[in-house]
């Protein structure tokens, strides 16, 4: 009977623990979003400043 009574009570606390554990994974991957938004945007402002000089510069060579 102790046995069984303790195999459940491993059972429920492991259930309990993978059942907390699955927010701090969402919570990682909206952040890792974020990131890769901000780094996405910042590269774009990067290539539109390119874009721009070599804009210039061509209006310069004609």
């Amino acid at each position: 009977m102790k046995k069984v009574l303790a195999f459940v009570m491993v059972c429920g606390l492991a259930a309990a623990f993978v059942a907390c554990g699955g927010k701090k994974a969402e919570e990682a991957a909206a952040a890792a979003d974020s990131t890769v938004n901000a780094v996405v945007d910042s590269a774009a402002a990067v290539v539109d400043s390119a874009a721009a000089a070599v804009d210039s510069a061509a209006s310069l060579v004609k």
